[in-house]
């Protein structure tokens, strides 16, 4: 499978150095990384919060539990022991999935996750990864019911044994909480750690793309072997996230209004035009994210979905502000080229208008 090149020091390498199959057949899962917070655990039924809950409409969800501005701010205070926003905040609130999937997903140690909500686009599956490493890894795709019924007219419903779509097995979500399909998506992007209880490691592939590497040789490369739990892509065309935003609202990608409001408290709170992170720019294209499951990286997840909760769905915009706040992240800023070694970007089949949130 080709692999993309690139420069450095004059000679030109691979942008993704992955190690042989045969060695990928015989790696072992290393022990758990070292984490700054030591117990996680999650605001469920917050009755107290919702007396005094946020006018913002994007947070009048029962699902992200109306998290006060005092609230936000204590959450990145990091403690050895915290209790955080972060979804699935009240029964019945929403992103319901039935108990045989469930209990797959429960038995998932290694997960591959995408979704599309909204019959939007199309199923891509995987390529490059070894046979063992099949048996090793789950495939997850998390589609709502409208996407099932789009795509069972084109011929392409899930296995009703085996809730398979090739390698990819299909959870069918109901009940999502919110009008926007961009928020519904963000759920399975940076949540998959409460939907997947017992892994330790995800990858995350937007639906617009189809993955084409060995996801244990990922793992190595870009986790293991800098010795970081969480890695993602630099953005390739801007390191700015004010410019950022302007872009986001001249592409009508989001409303002028709430980037403003979002942006300016960013300003006020001081992260600067061109923000960086131990030399990277801290602007990120999220469109794939490999991490270890730890309490640090599932609580940079929780703030980081809470600031899209609270603000635009675009995320790039609130990554920068998380991660300049969560001092203790450890972070692979790979490249661009890393990224385009990583997947196959074929576009979404439709785009997504700006909506009003709930």
């Amino acid at each position: 499978m080709d692999m993309p090149m690139r420069k450095v020091g004059g000679k030109e390498e691979a942008c993704l150095k992955l190690l042989p199959p045969e060695d990928l057949d015989k790696i072992e899962l290393p022990e758990a990384s070292f984490s700054g917070v030591r117990i996680l655990s999650y605001v469920h039924n917050n009755i107290d919060s919702k007396e005094s809950k946020v006018q913002d409409s994007s947070m009048a969800s029962a699902f992200g539990g109306y998290q006060t501005m005092d609230e936000r701010a204590k959450t990145f205070e990091l403690r050895d022991t915290m209790v955080v926003h972060c979804g699935f905040c009240e029964e019945g609130s929403g992103f319901d999935i039935d108990s045989t999937d469930k209990s797959f997903m429960e038995s998932c140690i290694i997960v591959v996750v995408t979704c599309t909500f909204g019959g939007g686009d199309d199923l891509y599956q995987p390529i490059g990864m070894t046979r063992l490493s099949i048996s090793r890894v789950c495939y997850v795709a998390f589609w709502d019911e409208v996407t099932l019924e789009a795509q069972a007219k084109e011929g392409k419903a899930p296995d009703p044994m085996s809730r398979k779509v090739g390698l990819w097995r299909i959870v069918i979500v109901r009940n999502l909480p919110f009008s926007d399909q961009r928020r519904n998506g963000k759920i399975p992007k940076l949540l998959n750690h409460r939907l997947f209880p017992r892994a330790r490691y995800s990858i995350w592939v937007d639906s617009k793309s189809q993955f084409r590497r060995d996801p244990i040789g990922v793992l190595e490369a870009l986790l293991w072997k800098p010795k970081v739990p969480f890695a993602i892509s630099e953005h390739g065309g801007r390191s700015c996230v004010y410019k950022e935003g302007d872009a986001i609202v001249q592409k009508h990608k989001a409303l002028p209004g709430e980037v403003s409001i979002q942006l300016n408290m960013y300003r006020s709170e001081g992260i600067p035009e061109r923000a960086l992170f131990h030399g990277h720019k801290a602007l990120a294209e999220a469109s794939v994210i490999v991490r270890e499951h730890t309490p640090l990286t599932n609580l940079f997840m929780c703030l980081w979905f809470n600031e899209v909760m609270r603000f635009t769905a675009r995320d790039q915009l609130s990554f920068p502000y998380v991660l300049l706040r969560v001092h203790a992240m450890q972070v692979n800023m790979f490249p661009v080229c890393t990224r385009r070694a990583l997947v196959n970007s074929i576009g979404h089949k439709s785009k997504a208008k700006p909506l009003n949130i709930k």
